[in-house]
């Protein structure tokens, strides 16, 4: 690393922290969608190692620039008087990756300060004057118009996944003469379109909390129907049943296939998901009292998954 550092111009080294910055910050935003799929735990671990890889990007950037000055390589061969030399300590203040960023928002404001000072302010030290400032600036615009562009180019070739699934529910709601019933996207929205349901379907009227506890208390009852449902894919091993319930019960932890197959034991019902690009999931279909109608989805919400209730047209 510190022979490629020595073999790198200052400029070189700068475009290549730009773009590791950048794929980065590519890398730690899928992490961060999948954060959203998993549970708290997962979710802290995921955090963890996003501002650990930061970190690390942030300190290697920085010595590999105290590398780049210390061993003479590059702009440190054409520091042959004070003034050279203030003017590229403030050039890599100013293309500090690290930085940039940051820097970035205060830009404009800075610039309109600088250009109201009087143009007298330079003549005073002994006629024209190279003003260092005004480029700084100037740098930072183009750096921070050439981030906006490459922003827009990127999110003009991503496929629109939201857009696709809510077009895809509409027309398949329109089929079933059924519409959306929005629920609160906080954590219980499982039980709480189940609880719209039975309100609509079955006249019965539940609470989040009832809900949570009957099928906490089914599930610990049958423990070898629902055991399967709690193997943990990323440590192989099976989750402990008594602890789960419990969180169940009294956590929003978010609930998902096995929460709708003990409910609908429970109420003696087939429970149907609606999902865009896919049939229907139904769960308990011999149930002998009327369908309960849930519509699942994978993109369009800021946490996750979510889903809603479908009611009738």
């Amino acid at each position: 690393m510190v022979e490629q550092v020595l073999n790198e111009t200052e400029e070189e080294m700068l475009a290549r922290h730009r773009k590791e910055v950048r794929e980065l910050t590519a890398t730690t935003t899928g992490m961060k969608k999948q954060a959203t799929k998993g549970e708290k735990k997962k979710k802290k671990e995921i955090s963890k190692q996003i501002e650990a890889m930061e970190a690390d990007l942030k300190s290697r950037h920085q010595n590999e620039l105290k590398a780049l000055k210390s061993g003479g390589g590059g702009d440190a061969k054409r520091e042959i008087d004070g003034e050279q030399k203030a003017d590229e300590e403030s050039d890599d203040d100013e293309l500090n990756p690290e930085d940039l960023l940051a820097e970035l928002e205060l830009a404009d404001k800075e610039k309109e300060k600088v250009e109201e000072k009087p143009k007298e302010e330079a003549q005073q030290q002994g006629g024209p004057k190279r003003n260092r400032r005004k480029e700084k600036l100037a740098k930072r615009e183009e750096e921070r118009k050439k981030l906006m562009e490459q922003a827009a180019s990127e999110a003009s070739g991503q496929t629109d996944y939201r857009r696709i699934e809510l077009e895809n529910l509409e027309l398949l709601c329109n089929r079933h003469n059924l519409v959306q019933y929005d629920i609160t996207p906080d954590g219980h929205c499982l039980f709480a379109s189940i609880a719209d349901q039975l309100k609509q379907r079955h006249g019965v009227e539940k609470t989040v909390q009832e809900l949570r506890t009957e099928a906490a208390s089914h599930i610990m009852a049958d423990p070898d129907t629902y055991s399967p449902f709690l193997f943990d894919e990323e440590t192989l091993t099976m989750k402990e049943i008594e602890p789960y319930c419990k969180d169940l019960e009294t956590t929003a932890m978010w609930g998902g296939d096995m929460e709708i197959l003990a409910l609908s034991k429970i109420y003696d019902c087939c429970i149907s998901v609606m999902f865009s690009g896919r049939s229907a999931l139904k769960v308990n279909e011999e149930g002998s009292k009327p369908e309960l109608k849930l519509v699942y989805y994978k993109h369009s919400y800021g946490l996750g998954e979510h889903y809603n209730s479908l009611r009738d047209a």
